[in-house]
């Protein structure tokens, strides 16, 4: 008995003690995961602040938007096209325009027309995205060679390699300006020149682009004569840059064709209901008028596809 007595005081110490460290650790874990919490919504909410004079709109359908896969793939997208908007707004625009689309085709055509119109307004919104990504990557290559002089000079002058990406960051312009800008702040924090250069790489990819990426990170590697290597990689960005310009002049009728080519299906449809009311109600009542519908829009995109496809010149 006067072993227990002993032992009494110390056990009930230690689960006393066990509790207080314990209670403490559950509010060290409630309070980071608060802070952490916190610290995620402030990230999220950053890009639905007021910006350049517009509001954001849709502010909690983003930050839920963009905790999933999917949400994340857009706003990589959005953020590779340079629009100023967020995954939340374009995504209610793609999902409104797809519905509007609906209840136009099925009222002015026939039912079977809604879900067709909405399937081809999200692949429409997808193509523009697309189309957006391309035209700001062409617009970089146009001003590769300005880049390339401007850190040609810098470098000459004796700066660093981050000072003039910097410095080219200050005076050109938009994407070229924006895409260095972010480069340079990456370098800010820490990032090899290596990994800002790539990541500017895969969010623009173009020949030109990995070109000047590999003679920079190379020249920061191994040194020797980045000055004349620029100089050399500006005259040949301006001969492809011309090449380019002719290649896309002599193709601007095939491409031109390759958007008449659905079009004239589409008016063709028209017409048809224009010149007998009701037809292409009664053609899409039938599964086989369904199935031919289906066969011949397939066929249209295909057609645009394979135009499309038969004028893209890589140079």
């Amino acid at each position: 008995m006067d072993d227990l007595a002993h032992l009494v005081a110390p056990t009930i110490g230690a689960v006393v003690l066990a509790g207080v460290l314990g209670t403490a650790g559950l509010q060290m874990y409630a309070s980071g995961k608060a802070q952490r919490r916190s610290l995620v919504d402030r990230l999220s909410d950053a890009p639905a602040l007021p910006q350049a004079g517009r509001t954001r709109r849709f502010a909690r359908l983003d930050r839920r938007l963009r905790a999933t896969g999917a949400g994340r793939r857009l706003e990589r997208r959005l953020a590779a096209t340079g629009l100023d908007v967020t995954p939340a707004e374009f995504a209610v625009a793609t999902l409104g325009a797809a519905a509007g689309l609906w209840l136009v085709a099925a009222g002015a055509l026939a039912p079977f027309f809604g879900p067709l119109a909405a399937l081809v307004a999200v692949w429409t919104a997808s193509g523009f995205l697309a189309r957006q990504r391309r035209k700001r990557i062409e617009k970089f290559i146009n001003q590769l060679p300005e880049l390339s002089r401007i850190l040609a000079n810098a470098t000459q002058a004796g700066l660093a390699l981050r000072t003039a990406l910097g410095m080219a960051a200050d005076e050109m312009e938009a994407p070229a300006g924006e895409e260095l800008a972010k480069v340079a702040d990456k370098l800010a924090v820490g990032h090899s020149i290596d990994d800002a250069l790539g990541e500017l790489a895969d969010r623009l990819p173009s020949r030109e682009l990995v070109v000047l990426v590999t003679t920079l990170i190379l020249s920061n590697r191994a040194g020797g004569t980045v000055v004349s290597s620029l100089r050399n990689l500006t005259r040949t960005l301006e001969e492809r840059k011309e090449t380019r310009r002719e290649v896309r002049t002599q193709l601007a009728q095939v491409t031109i064709t390759a958007y008449v080519v659905p079009l004239m299906g589409i008016g063709t449809l028209l017409l048809t209901d224009r010149v007998a009311p009701g037809s292409i109600d009664r053609m899409t009542s039938s599964v086989l008028g369904q199935a031919a519908v289906i066969a011949a829009f397939a066929l249209y995109g295909l057609g645009f596809f394979v135009i499309r496809r038969l004028s893209r010149i890589d140079v």
